[in-house]
């Protein structure tokens, strides 16, 4: 039964990232204050399902891939519900927003024309992105505009998504959980990486 807890928690950061749309289009009241708790949620099944994994040493790569299989779906959810809440945001921002996602896509390009599989790096750059990925949306959730976050979400974006282009371009073979291009050229020449429990284990 304890193995079966990384993937429920997959799959509820999913559930949450759909009911996010039902209860945006619905206009419930209170609307932020439920989507900043979904939010919420959905970044710490993100951040527990990997570490119980490593935990119960069941980190495999399939699990790795739907992880991040479940990522996009939960955050292109947000994004959807966040849009129709505050659309004003989105046409205000629509070149730097149209860069963000067309990076994001060409990561996705890349890993499946080296490797024909989709990417599951979970890089530290990238992990550090979603962080401030999760402090502007909470900020145009609330505000429907965020003004600083944002641009520092959208250049630590842009440098982190060329960070992950590069570290596929540097691996022989597809991997998973490769914290930095360090670690990329690490593992080209067949060396060992640290492993850690809490990030990449």
């Amino acid at each position: 039964m304890k193995k079966k807890i990384p993937v429920v928690l997959i799959y509820c950061r999913v559930l949450v990232g759909f009911l996010l749309i039902i209860l945006s289009t619905l206009k419930i009241p209170h609307y932020n204050v439920w989507a900043v708790s979904f939010l919420t949620l959905g970044l710490l099944t993100d951040v527990l399902d990997g570490i119980v994994a490593r935990l119960l040493n069941i980190s495999t790569e399939k699990l790795r891939r739907m992880d991040s299989t479940a990522d996009q779906v939960f955050f292109v959810c947000v994004a959807i519900a966040t849009y129709i809440q505050c659309p004003n945001f989105f046409r205000e921002h629509h070149i730097k927003l149209l860069i963000l996602g067309g990076s994001e896509v060409l990561i996705y390009v890349t890993s499946f024309i080296k490797f024909r599989k989709e990417v599951a790096t979970h890089s530290l750059g990238a992990k550090l992105w979603t962080l401030f990925l999760f402090a502007t949306l909470v900020q145009v959730i609330i505000q429907c505009h965020s003004p600083l976050i944002f641009n520092l979400c959208f250049w630590i974006g842009i440098i982190t998504r060329i960070e992950i282009i590069c570290i596929l371009l540097i691996l022989k073979v597809w991997a998973t959980d490769v914290p930095t291009v360090y670690d990329a050229f690490q593992l080209r020449r067949n060396k060992k990486i640290k492993r850690y429990k809490m990030f990449n284990g």
